[in-house]
């Protein structure tokens, strides 16, 4: 029973690690969540670090959901429902980051990762719908949002186990949950900077 919370713990701890945060501050000597849309992910960092910004900061939350899922799969006798919570972990911990304040991004890239690392072949199918969404509305947001709600359905109708289906679900429920109420403070806020 200890094994897995310490897992989960660990998860949340490497969820913690904020590459738009700490690359604002490698980079320009400033706490991204003070510049912008206030939040700590890609598209922020894109936004003052340039396309190299938005590039690394999604590498780092990448790795840091594929080091953490692949130290909980070398665990012996680790169930499928034991790696979801530690991918819920990921997710809560780069939202909510205990030594930023609680104070994270948004989870679009670490859900992402998540999928890639688990269902590769939902990411083929979210990256399909996010291209004709694209092509059709010539905005990012809204169709991306949009095609990662074929996430949990392409982990279910592809075979793949309940758990990782539910799992993946909630996942999403949480992003939408953090993005969609700050979605208007955001261009708000961008419209005054």
């Amino acid at each position: 029973m200890t094994q897995p919370i310490l897992l989960f713990v660990l998860s949340y701890a490497f969820g913690c690690i904020n590459g738009a945060y700490y690359l604002s501050k490698w980079e320009m000597g400033k706490d991204i969540r003070e510049l912008g849309s206030g939040n700590a992910g890609a598209k922020n960092a894109g936004r003052h670090l340039g396309k190299k910004g938005f590039f690394f900061t999604v590498v780092i939350d990448a790795i840091k959901v594929f080091m953490a899922l692949l130290i909980v799969n070398t665990q012996i006798e680790i169930g499928e429902m034991v790696i979801i919570l530690c991918a819920f972990g990921l997710l809560i911990g780069h939202i909510w980051p205990i030594q930023l304040q609680f104070r994270g991004g948004k989870g679009v890239v670490v859900l992402l990762a998540v999928t890639l690392y688990l269902v590769p072949v939902a990411i083929l199918v979210t990256g399909l719908v996010m291209g004709i969404g694209y092509l059709l509305f010539r905005r990012f947001t809204i169709p991306g949002l949009i095609s990662m709600m074929t996430i949990p359905i392409t982990t279910w109708v592809t075979g793949h186990s309940r758990i990782y289906s539910i799992g993946l679900l909630c996942m999403l429920i949480l992003v939408l949950l953090v993005h969609i109420p700050n979605s208007r403070k955001e261009e708000r806020k961008l419209k005054t900077t």
